[in-house]
């Protein structure tokens, strides 16, 4: 993805947020769950280390929502301890 080069490269957070969003906006109209998870996850993880926690659970818990097999898969499992690491947070901050 184009976002996760550009994270490494260290351009401005915004820029790098875009990329995601375009990542899955396409993902969405192709109907390909698994690429928009990976977007949706890098995304979320991207928030996640902004402090934009709450923005983070909100993008992806949805996407991860809609799967209803494979949760053995690579993305999914890294996609669950995201969201889980995410909702320690919150309750943390409570």
């Amino acid at each position: 993805m184009d976002g996760e080069i550009r994270l490494a490269a260290g351009p401005p957070e915004g820029d790098i947020a875009a990329c995601f969003y375009q990542a899955l906006e396409l993902a969405r109209c192709q109907s390909a769950k698994s690429l928009e998870l990976r977007a949706a996850t890098s995304l979320a993880r991207l928030w996640s280390h902004s402090g934009k926690v709450r923005e983070a659970i909100e993008v992806l818990a949805p996407v991860y929502g809609r799967f209803t097999e494979g949760f053995g898969t690579p993305d999914l499992k890294d996609a669950k301890a995201l969201l889980n690491q995410l909702g320690q947070e919150v309750a943390a901050d409570r």
